[in-house]
């Protein structure tokens, strides 16, 4: 392993997103102020047999001087597999999934249901110490919103392994991304493991909840996750690049360019299905007509898109998200 990569101080970090970080995305993130992105979740199994997809979701920019992957999963021998395909890539980290609540994620005992095995969840990250030759960290959900102490038995076995920055996601799994932020424990994390980075996760989506989340718990660097969802302005928001939501014809722009670097990607057919989704994200909160979220829906090409772009007119002119509009 090369020398240790630390994020410097008020770093803002966009969290790997399972079917969204991909390439296009962090580009598009990119315009916005992020500068840290990471490749969506992938998925261990997926890698081990070499089904196509893992590596689809790994493919990096000429331009980005950052790449960092996350990896899930709770089989020992299939983490150690994928740790095998992992190390053929050039990553600048890759950091351990032990924290989505997803059902799919969940059922198969990985992601935050293996974070609540936390003798399993030592023994799996282990094994990524053993067999990776990349700077470990790993991203968790809180372990029990009052009582610090599960989360903190977590964290101990993952920096005694070696990881060298832990992100804490301040909810439990059963809140998912909704609820208070238990920002007493993700301090308790930061204070209690001084020599690791503690990157703070949930419930960022404007410049006041993330001025709150520095104030209690105390952390420099903040991941973002759903709150940059459709909205890559957000990056540039915090860092104070750029204080002013966009226009409307740099939101159209925005779009354009996302779902362009989309078709790029997958060809046309494959990337509008997928851009649907996309779409609804940038639409979100932003005084659109319902009408343009049901075009969305049935997006199927580059034409329907630019259409869509051209009807984009809200109700007073204004695309920033209602939340911040004065």
């Amino acid at each position: 392993m090369t020398e240790i990569f630390r994020y410097p101080d008020e770093a803002l970090i966009l969290a790997p997103l399972s079917g969204f970080t991909d390439l296009a995305y962090r580009r598009a993130a990119r315009r916005g102020g992020c500068r840290y992105a990471f490749t969506e979740m992938v998925d261990a199994a997926s890698l081990a047999y070499a089904n196509g997809r893992g590596e689809l979701l790994l493919r990096r920019g000429e331009e980005e001087d950052f790449f960092a992957a996350q990896l899930v999963g709770a089989e020992e021998e299939l983490l150690r597999r994928a740790c095998a395909k992992l190390n053929d890539f050039d990553l600048t980290l890759l950091d351990f999934n032990l924290g989505c609540p997803v059902p799919k994620v969940v059922k198969k005992g990985a992601g935050a249901a293996l974070g609540r095995r936390i003798a399993h969840a030592h023994r799996c990250f282990a094994v990524l110490a053993a067999e990776s030759r990349f700077q470990l960290t790993a991203k968790l959900r809180i372990l029990d919103a009052v009582d610090p102490a599960p989360t903190l038995d977590l964290c101990a076995g993952l920096v005694e392994l070696g990881a060298t920055a832990l992100t804490v996601h301040g909810r439990t799994w059963e809140h998912f991304y909704t609820g208070a932020v238990s920002f007493a424990v993700i301090r308790a994390v930061r204070e209690a493991f001084p020599q690791v980075q503690v990157i703070a996760n949930g419930g960022v989506n404007s410049a006041e909840t993330y001025r709150l989340m520095r104030r209690e718990t105390g952390c420099s660097q903040v991941m973002l996750a759903q709150g940059a969802m459709g909205n890559p302005w957000l990056f540039g928001e915090l860092s104070g690049e750029h204080v002013e939501p966009p226009t409307l014809a740099e939101w159209r722009e925005m779009v354009r360019f996302h779902v362009g670097e989309m078709i790029a990607l997958y060809g046309e057919v494959s990337a509008m299905k997928q851009a649907r989704k996309i779409v609804h994200d940038y639409l979100k909160g932003r005084g659109f007509p319902a009408s343009l979220r049901a075009a969305a829906s049935a997006l199927g090409t580059a034409a329907d898109l630019e259409d869509l772009l051209t009807r984009a007119r809200p109700a007073d002119n204004s695309v920033a998200p209602r939340k911040l509009r004065r």
